[in-house]
């Protein structure tokens, strides 16, 4: 099973919510690159990145920090928020990220996201977030009517392999993860590689997690907090045989993250 953990951008600081919300934000750290850094020794392979910015309004305020973390190198790297164009999945890859997801517009506009998953194929994920069983959108502000279990099935039909589900009920609570819908999710959406995120907070869940087929799992506060420690998480569940895929990748200096003008707020 892959271990991602995730670094949450806001204003380019290291940061976590809880259950989404924006107004219960903690500041784990000034500096997403020393991070990374952190997690790359901890024997991490790969890194979740979400621009909780580009989620709420679209902006491409993170986008310097996310630069510099491609650039530093060492991790297969996955992001998240604000991706609702072509335009920006391609300003992404070409800063050397590996794979792009796709959240809210993969509710309002369907027809995009399956031209997308069929042009891009495996450089595209979705992220499926659900409170009370219903998918959320727009920074979790928004929740539409359909079940995220019947949106997972309806991404599947039309290509997608790889969906992160979180339940927000769970995420940044800290009271353990759904298990159970994890469970379901395998039984219903047969040939997706689900992703668990939200709430994981023990190492007895990610065993069992992997036990279930869990593709990969997510950790955020339970780092952060020291409940979980990576490099025991990493012993523990991820397959000595994954993270091959970085190894083509050129490694640059994890010494130091590169300057960048003004930190942020480059432009399409």
């Amino acid at each position: 099973m892959q271990l991602f953990p995730a670094i949450d951008l806001r204003g380019g600081k290291v940061v976590r919510l809880t259950q989404g919300d924006y107004d219960r934000m903690t500041v784990y750290g000034e500096d997403p690159c020393a991070q990374a850094r952190q997690f790359v020794e901890a024997g991490a392979r790969y890194l979740h990145v979400v621009d909780l910015d580009g989620a709420k309004d679209g902006t491409l305020s993170n986008y310097g920090s996310i630069a510099a973390l491609a650039e530093q190198g060492g991790l297969y790297i996955e992001v998240g928020g604000g991706i609702r164009t072509e335009e920006r999945i391609e300003k992404y890859l070409s800063l050397g990220v590996d794979r792009c997801i796709l959240g809210s517009v993969a509710v309002t506009d369907f027809e995009f996201t399956a031209r997308m998953l069929q042009k891009y194929g495996d450089q595209i994920a979705v992220g499926v977030d659900a409170k009370d069983g219903f998918v959320a959108i727009h920074g979790w502000k928004e929740v539409s009517a359909e079940k995220g279990v019947d949106f997972c099935r309806r991404l599947a039909d039309a290509g997608c392999t790889a969906i992160i589900y979180t339940d927000i009920a769970c995420d940044g609570a800290m009271q353990g993860t759904n298990l159970a819908l994890y469970r379901q999710l395998a039984a219903e959406v047969p040939g997706v590689a689900f992703t668990a995120s939200g709430g994981i907070s023990s190492e007895a869940e990610l065993l069992e997690l992997k036990k279930m087929g869990t593709a990969a799992a997510i950790l955020g506060k339970s780092l952060y907090t020291g409940a979980l420690d990576l490099k025991r998480c990493v012993e523990l569940v991820q397959n000595e045989t994954e993270g091959n895929e970085n190894d083509h990748k050129t490694h640059h200096s994890l010494s130091g993250c590169p300057e960048w003008p003004g930190g942020q707020g480059h432009q399409l």
